[in-house]
């Protein structure tokens, strides 16, 4: 069961999306030099279909809900994820401390993936140096499958595009 303990509207963890992020509780990657251990312990409301509607409706004009966590339970962050983009056409993202390859069988379910611990030594999304890797998540009706497109560049200062 997933829990979490705030949200925020922000406008710099998903490029050009105004966007509420939930912060999710139960943290089992628990990065070194993490700077939201209040997130590690499992505590804080029940988030379900019920919450994450309540959520919404009281924050008109968001175009994307991103789900700040949940690493311990994929399955129902998955979950809610679809429910949100078919129930209010909202974008979502996850925000995941997986590395890619575990986090990304449930991509399709998302628009937006951010991958990998925190490694204080690389440094975080916006560093050059990160080991943390962030995707815009497509779906190819062609062949069927979700491609990944690294968007980590958009997070950085002198940005290049792709």
């Amino acid at each position: 069961m997933l829990r979490y303990t705030e949200t925020q509207i922000v406008f710099q963890e998903v490029p050009d999306e105004i966007t509420l992020a939930i912060n999710i509780t139960g943290c089992p990657i628990r990065c070194t030099g993490c700077h939201s251990k209040h997130l590690w312990e499992n505590t804080g409301e029940i988030l379900d279909f019920e919450s994450v509607e309540k959520l919404i409706a009281s924050k008109p004009g968001i175009t994307c809900l991103a789900f700040m966590g949940g690493d311990a339970d994929p399955k129902s962050v998955s979950e809610l994820s679809r429910h949100v983009k078919s129930k209010y056409g909202l974008k979502t993202c996850w925000y995941s401390g997986q590395n890619t390859p575990q986090a990304e069988k449930y991509a399709s379910s998302f628009d937006f993936l951010k991958t990998g611990p925190y490694d204080e030594k690389y440094g975080p999304l916006d560093s050059k140096t990160t080991n943390q890797r962030f995707y815009r998540i497509s779906y190819n009706p062609f062949t069927e499958s979700t491609e990944l497109n690294d968007i980590t560049y958009k997070f950085q200062n002198d940005k290049i595009s792709n």
